[in-house]
């Protein structure tokens, strides 16, 4: 199957990087290298490209497309957690930009046997990286009802989690739930009919849910994105693509912090924390796709692009 992926926000993302033709630029979510060749275009014989990705099938893909550029472009396996190690790895300290287009991709959703849609029946995997062992049939199987509730809430935030939850152990106790279509099933029987006549599919919430959990992916995203500032140049810019709510409110809300990391009082007449500011927000609020994008790519409906600007203190 090929690895096709519609990028979204393309242009105003790779207007929101400001591209310097010998800057050194990142994108931690590589995928089909929709945004990749886009920075790559822009690059002179002196600029460099590092492409990062977990996802063995993004890596092929990207390979191939990225094959013009070779001269400039470095492609890695890892997750964009290790970015920092990696970087260092290959003598790079310090970069211009830094791009992440979160969430699953087109080619995950579509590949049916990835297992990351309700939409076809196929084993409970929705692995991002298949040299990890757990699968989305071990949460499934293994969490326990109070645990599976927990993620459903708060990683799909949906309103009948708990039903849910007890529907599913309920099912598992009978037989092992080991496919996405036993599991829409279950996820069906759990909301009122009415219900599911308005609320889009029954299972969109619940597989989002155990994708990020099995995936680790708002935790990843929480413990590196100050590392990737920090990597960033005088000027450099991070842009950052969300499509879920807890997603878009952990960047929103560490992008605020490193501009004003200010942790004194309000009523202090002075800063006494010593807490300098990192940069500034660019995006008060976040830009959203056009009405054109969203008609053409019904997939960018829940897109967020948010972007933060680095300036140093030191101006290395």
């Amino acid at each position: 199957m090929e690895f096709k992926h519609k990028s979204v926000l393309l242009e105003e993302t790779i207007e929101g990087l400001r591209v310097k033709p010998e800057g050194i630029y990142v994108d931690g979510t590589l995928g089909g290298a929709g945004h990749a060749v886009e920075v790559c275009k822009k690059l002179s014989a002196k600029g460099r490209f590092i492409g990062i990705d977990q996802d063995q099938d993004a890596i092929i893909a990207a390979s191939e497309r990225l094959a013009a550029f070779s001269d400039k472009a470095t492609i890695i396996r890892s997750n964009y957690c290790y970015m920092a190690n990696e970087l260092k790895a290959r003598g790079i300290h310090q970069v211009d930009g830094i791009l992440l287009d979160l969430g699953v991709s087109s080619y995950q959703l579509d590949n049916e046997e990835r297992g990351f849609t309700y939409r076809v029946d196929a084993p409970l995997d929705m692995r991002m990286d298949q040299r990890q062992s757990q699968t989305a049939s071990d949460i499934v199987n293994g969490y326990d009802e109070k645990e599976l509730y927990r993620i459903i809430r708060d990683y799909g935030e949906d309103k009948f989690a708990k039903n849910i939850a007890k529907h599913i152990v309920a099912a598992r106790e009978k037989a092992p739930i080991e496919t996405t279509g036993e599991l829409t099933e279950i996820i069906r029987r759990a909301i009122p009919m009415k219900m599911q006549a308005t609320g889009g599919h029954p299972a969109k919430r619940t597989f989002q849910a155990i994708r990020i959990e099995l995936n680790r992916e708002l935790d990843v995203l929480r413990e590196s994105l100050d590392g990737m500032i920090d990597m960033l140049g005088d000027e450099g810019r991070i842009c950052i693509i969300t499509f879920h709510s807890l997603e878009d409110r952990i960047v929103k809300t560490i992008f605020r912090k490193n501009e004003n990391p200010c942790t004194c009082p309000p009523d202090f007449p002075v800063c006494v924390c010593g807490n300098q500011s990192k940069g500034k927000v660019i995006t008060r609020r976040p830009i959203l796709p056009s009405e054109q994008e969203m008609e053409e790519n019904p997939r960018s409906k829940s897109a967020k692009l948010r972007i933060f600007e680095r300036h140093r203190q030191d101006k290395e």
